[in-house]
């Protein structure tokens, strides 16, 4: 049980957090302060809901580069209601973003089930055409802070117990989500589909319904950080979070969500998204540029996937030689 517990992909995750945590407070010992460690948690909470999300998608062997997009549109939407309807309420607006993002998960859901397009090739066709629409629907132009309602500015800030309603929302995602995971038959579903999706189908398992449920969840997700995305920073434009489905991907990777499917958990994407989270708040603090960020995922994603792939061939032998033995 020990030794499972070391050797597991969450655990020594986290011990790589604490080391990174160790080795920065040398330098800035106000870096590791509960206030501190609290902003950097609030920081990396639109990341959590979306890893959550795309972990999910990958489980079932596809992938969805639109979530970025997915929280563009989504925010730039919301943003021009409350701008011409500045006393909708937050509850409301919420719905409207949720809604939304669930919306344009489906519309990939849909094109991967029943058209059986590869998910890669659309989700890059339906990225494209979400920042486009962005453009159509707000001419290029801005909704900046003095448009936007105090009320919708408000909500993410919120505290509750001494945290915003944004890691309050964060928090609540992977609860929800463990235990939808690992409770549900839609979180069954999604590890069978992954796992072998041949032996899926003859248990009564529909692969392409599982996965366009996938989707949705991932929209709907996108959609709600959409919102909290746009009231935080108070702004919304074109290419807001250009080039966070790297990020999310790279969340994912790391927490030990294997790219072929099947293998991984919240507890991992949440791990995965906080170990990022961690280096894009110290780069400015060491002096390093954040335009870093964009190089350090993707060398994340590869190493993550090399050492995923490694430990499944290693698995692999372990069950052929189990296997020569039995003969």
């Amino acid at each position: 049980m020990l030794q499972r517990l070391i050797t597991s992909r969450e655990a020594l995750l986290l011990g790589a957090i604490a080391v990174l945590l160790a080795l920065i407070s040398t330098r800035f010992p106000g870096f590791v302060t509960p206030s501190n460690l609290a902003d950097v948690f609030n920081d990396t909470s639109p990341l959590i809901l979306l890893a959550i999300g795309q972990m999910i998608v990958i489980l079932t062997k596809c992938i969805d580069l639109s979530v970025a997009a997915n929280l563009a549109l989504t925010g730039m939407v919301v943003s021009m209601l409350n701008l011409a309807f500045p006393g909708l309420p937050v509850a409301l607006i919420l719905v409207v973003a949720i809604t939304l993002g669930a919306l344009m998960g489906m519309f990939n859901g849909i094109l991967v089930w029943k058209l059986d397009i590869p998910p890669i090739v659309v989700t890059l066709g339906t990225m494209t055409i979400f920042r486009g629409i962005i453009f159509l629907i707000s001419d290029g132009k801005w909704v900046n802070s003095h448009e936007m309602s105090p009320a919708f500015k408000a909500f993410p800030r919120f505290e509750l117990l001494g945290l915003p309603m944004l890691s309050w929302t964060a928090i609540l995602a992977v609860i929800v989500f463990t235990i939808v995971m690992s409770r549900t038959t839609l979180g069954r579903a999604a590890y069978a589909v992954g796992g072998n999706p041949h032996a899926a189908t003859y248990t009564g398992i529909e692969v392409g319904r599982t996965q366009f449920w996938a989707f949705t969840i991932s929209g709907a997700l996108a959609g709600l950080t959409g919102y909290l995305w746009v009231s935080r920073y108070a702004v919304a434009y074109v290419d807001i979070a250009g080039g966070f489905e790297l990020d999310v991907v790279a969340a994912c990777v790391i927490g030990g969500i294997s790219i072929a499917g099947g293998i991984g958990s919240v507890g991992g994407a949440l791990l995965g998204a906080l170990f990022l989270g961690v280096i894009k708040n110290a780069l400015p603090v060491i002096n390093v540029s954040p335009f870093w960020q964009l190089a350090i995922s993707g060398g994340a994603i590869i190493i993550a996937v090399a050492v995923n792939a490694r430990a499944s061939r290693t698995k692999g032998r372990i069950i052929l030689k189990s296997a020569e033995h039995a003969a």
